[in-house]
């Protein structure tokens, strides 16, 4: 029985650590992308919609201020 808690309470911190992970690299992303649009609402609807394209494009991490970067360039809001 003991085993089984130990067992049992390692998988759950394992598993929230990793959320904990995702959601704080997801809230980076969406910081970056509001950043980038400054005060204008219009662009941040637009960042926001280009953040989601990243996700669907799979951008990597690494290219994504870069990516993101020539989105902002290329808004004509």
């Amino acid at each position: 029985m003991d085993y089984f808690i130990v067992v049992v309470t390692t998988i759950a911190g394992l598993y929230f650590h990793g959320w904990l992970y995702v959601r704080m690299r997801r809230w980076m992303d969406r910081d970056l992308a509001l950043s980038l649009a400054g005060a204008d609402p219009g662009k941040r609807d637009f960042m926001l919609k280009r953040l989601e394209q990243a996700r669907v494009e799979k951008v990597k991490r690494k290219e994504l201020a870069g990516w993101l970067e020539r989105e902002a360039a290329g808004y004509s809001g």
